[in-house]
């Protein structure tokens, strides 16, 4: 994410700063919350444990059974005894096998769903976050972040608490049986100890900085990817004829990632590979250690191979419990990552104690009362002291020229940002005070710029309403002066959009647009420039369906094109941020202001 400092707004007052201190601690990754994740199945995990310490302890049956077979059954021929310890052999592979499969079903689910939570829970945080959030953060690192990163933890999240709890278990039966077979021997075995947990603690921290900047790195790529090859930027890059230049930036990019996945995978292996060395040469110290004047003739030749078998059977779990050590170590920068996002304040939210409305009753009385607003790092008001009082029925048009603070007032309306001071009612009710879905269904906008989903028509104009009917659909798109054309296509309503709908015209998005948002009859319907890319036949008879669907519903409309705003109830003149001028379209001309202005 980027260092644009984010903001929270409070009711009475202006947008208040998140602190360097607040997202130092969004930034910090404490153990006992990474376990608050697992807290829903601890049945499932103690069920795991158990099965781990079974199967361990199970499995430290074998060198005792072996020395068995080396120190009687095979001297003594007891044909018997030996066929009973070859039987005993076999089961416990077989069980300990079976208990293996076992653990791991019950250890990958608890871990996907831990991962299924993860993921819906940052997809839905973001969802709350304000627009100022996404404006300031690139699409690609938001999309990095729920795949590459939660993608990345797929592995510790699935097996760390299993594999801790199986070498863990392993190691101490295992120091334990060896310490039982010969003690001595164990201070000779267990003496490696030390270098490696200090060697890797040393890995764990150089892993923990590479994985933070490969993650980085991977979130530049995805930015580069969605960039590239999105269907606006396809056309950006052909028509400037930068793609070559978009290539070798991609390259640039991915090598310094093959750079940093090479120096993740060989971080520390040097190390690990002095410690398979010295593991190796412990049996050869054991052996020289039987044959001492001090300890020849006290062991057996079952207890020595059974002793040795059990500290090379040590190494695996030893190495693998280290391991995991540096694995979740390197993995805390991921779920950093993950949590800073967790921990991002809403800017937006519903209120702590709502207003219950019904959206089929309301009369759509809209007052703006003195509302402030500056974007985040401006320290210009894009909206300032604006105080509009629009009756349920009516309509308002703004105008004024482009960047005079029209459609941050309609972004206001429709609660994309809250004022900094001031505040907006409909019906006397604090937008701030109502649920945002209840707002939702109260305020349709459809603005200048038309996103329409890769899917098909129909499901396009669902999207506004789920449950509405075909029939419903097309009445929308005839009222939008759109449904000729979709009854033309090959597929007509089954017809897929293409990526952001560029299979259509700019006028055939908005008309669709405007269809969409009819669907929901909302009490309030604000145009943001609705017809602007329609040509003039187009555009009346658009014009035309909304003046019959306006009646009853108060309508706010912005436009460049004051034709198309003539017959509004009242017109608001915008100029930075302010109302300069307000009344209807003859009155405004009489007056030879700023509108008349406008209006040459």
């Amino acid at each position: 994410m980027e260092s644009t400092p984010t903001h929270r707004e409070g009711r009475g007052g202006g947008p208040r700063s998140v602190t360097p201190a607040e997202k130092s601690q969004a930034r910090q990754v404490s153990l006992r919350r990474i376990g608050r994740l697992f807290t829903d199945h601890r049945g499932p995990l103690a069920a795991v444990t158990a099965i781990i310490v079974a199967s361990s302890v199970l499995a430290m049956a074998s060198p005792f059974l072996l020395r068995t077979v080396i120190d009687r059954a095979l001297p003594e021929r007891d044909l018997t005894l030996l066929v009973w310890l070859v039987v005993g052999m076999v089961a416990v592979a077989g069980v300990t096998a079976a208990l293996g499969v076992i653990q791991t079903w019950i250890s990958t689910r608890v871990g996907q769903q831990v991962m299924h939570r993860l993921r819906t829970d940052v997809f839905a945080h973001l969802q709350r976050q304000s627009i100022a959030f996404f404006t300031r953060t690139r699409t690609g690192e938001v999309q990095s972040r729920i795949t590459n990163d939660i993608g990345g933890m797929q592995s510790v999240v699935t097996s760390t608490a299993t594999s801790i709890a199986s070498n863990l278990t392993t190691v101490v039966a295992t120091a334990v049986a060896m310490v039982a077979l010969s003690w001595r021997l164990s201070l000779v075995s267990l003496v490696v100890l030390p270098p490696a947990i200090l060697l890797t603690r040393k890995v764990a921290g150089l892993r923990r900085q590479i994985t933070a900047r490969r993650q980085r790195e991977l979130a530049d790529l995805n930015v580069t990817i969605e960039e590239g090859l999105s269907i606006s930027g396809v056309q950006l890059s052909k028509t400037l004829g930068t793609g070559a230049a978009l290539v070798d930036r991609f390259t640039a990019s991915s090598a310094r990632l093959v750079d940093l996945e090479l120096r993740s995978e060989l971080a520390g292996r040097w190390r690990m590979a002095s410690m398979s060395i010295i593991f190796a040469a412990i049996p050869a110290v054991i052996y020289l250690s039987a044959g001492l004047p001090g300890t020849a003739g006290t062991l057996s030749i079952g207890t020595l191979v059974a002793f040795t078998a059990l500290q090379g059977g040590l190494f695996r779990p030893l190495m693998g419990l280290l391991d995991v050590g540096v694995s979740l170590t390197a993995s805390l920068a991921l779920f950093a990552r993950i949590f800073e996002y967790l921990d991002l304040p809403v800017e937006v939210d519903d209120p702590a104690q709502p207003v219950t409305i019904d959206p089929r009753r309301v009369r759509g009385h809209l007052r703006l009362d003195d509302v402030t607003f500056s974007y985040p790092g401006s320290d210009t008001a894009a909206v300032a002291g604006v105080t509009l009082d629009v009756p349920a029925g009516t309509s308002l048009a703004l105008v004024g020229e482009t960047g005079s603070g029209k459609s941050t007032l309609a972004a206001l309306i429709s609660r994309l940002h809250d004022p900094a001071a001031g505040r907006i009612t409909i019906d006397g009710i604090d937008l701030r005070d109502l649920r945002l879905a209840d707002l939702a269904a109260v305020v349709g906008v459809v603005s200048q710029e038309t996103y329409l989903l890769h899917t098909t028509v129909r499901e396009n104009l669902r999207y506004a309403r789920p449950d509405a009917t075909d029939a419903e659909i097309e009445d929308a798109a005839r009222s939008a002066q759109i449904h000729d054309l979709i009854a033309g296509l090959p597929d007509g309503y089954d017809t897929v959009v293409g990526s952001r709908g560029h299979r259509f015209s700019g006028g055939e998005k908005q008309r669709l647009a405007i269809a969409r948002t009819l669907l929901r009859d909302p009490r309030i319907l604000v145009l943001d420039e609705a017809t602007s890319a329609l040509d003039t036949e187009t555009e009346r008879a658009v014009q035309r369906a909304f003046d019959v669907l306006a009646e009853g519903r108060t309508t706010i409309t912005i436009a460049h094109r004051l034709s198309t705003v003539r017959d509004a109830d009242q017109i608001a003149v915008v100029d930075h941020g302010r109302i300069v001028e307000s009344g209807t379209h003859d009155s405004l001309l009489d007056r030879n202001g700023r509108y008349a202005t406008l209006a040459v």
